[in-house]
């Protein structure tokens, strides 16, 4: 695809994704209020998460495929103590264990075994098909299926703070990772369970968050207002 055939439009825009809306709730409203006939995005974030959201405008669609491969960082809570069926704040409460008296250091052991190549198994709420269905689909209807491990890569996990039962923290990982399931699982090697209380998405491949405008704000331009936030293909890419 040459430069002469790519449009001021064809590009990537980076947006602060605010909570309660899904991933597909900002393409839509990108999409209906500047008119563009193709959107996507490079990544899905859960409703209550927020941050960095990469959407791929008009020709750009067509590197979806190679943006969504790029790895991610993001910014959490751990709240100890309590488990939950979707691994996050949104879920029923299904366990409570009083937390013991965890250290820093602790935790920071607890982080270094899930750093590297780690096994996480699919949460049954997730978007994940099994024989075409997606998971959550079939959690809502009261069902559990079983779902095989995949192998994921931790590249950093680190503890930002620690003040009990919660505990900030940084990872760097592979796509697919689900950091709700990261938490679930490092709470159960602490001895007292745990669930993701809060995330945002800080970097995807070069991208930063930094760089990226809230939704809101976005929704206040027009077309030619918005045309210098794209990202031209041409400047993430060679070819296309």
């Amino acid at each position: 695809m040459s430069a002469l055939q790519l449009s001021p439009f064809d590009g990537v825009l980076l947006v602060d994704k605010p909570p309660v809306l899904t991933s597909h709730d900002v393409v839509d409203r990108l999409r209906r209020h500047f008119g563009f006939k193709k959107v996507g995005h490079c990544g899905t974030l859960d409703p209550a998460a927020t941050g960095l959201l990469v959407i791929v405008l008009e020709r750009a669609t067509k590197l979806q495929d190679q943006l969504m491969a790029d790895d991610k960082t993001y910014e959490g809570t751990l709240h100890l103590g309590i488990t939950t069926d979707s691994q996050d704040a949104d879920g029923e409460i299904i366990a409570e264990k009083p937390v013991p008296p965890l250290t820093a250091a602790d935790l920071e052991a607890v982080f270094a075994r899930f750093t590297g190549d780690i096994r996480q198994i699919p949460p049954m709420v997730s978007a994940k098909k099994i024989a075409g269905t997606p998971l959550y689909k079939l959690a809502r209807k009261g069902k559990t299926v079983e779902r095989e491990p995949r192998t994921v890569h931790i590249y950093d996990l680190r503890l930002l703070k620690f003040d009990p039962p919660r505990a900030d923290f940084r990872v760097t990982c592979t796509k697919g990772t689900y950091v709700r399931t990261l938490c679930h699982d490092m709470g159960e090697a602490l001895g007292c369970g745990g669930h993701l209380a809060a995330l945002r998405r800080t970097r995807s491949g070069s991208l930063d968050v930094k760089d990226a405008k809230p939704l809101a704000e976005l929704l206040q331009l027009n077309r030619n207002q918005l045309q210098p936030l794209i990202i031209p293909i041409l400047k993430l890419v060679k070819t296309v």
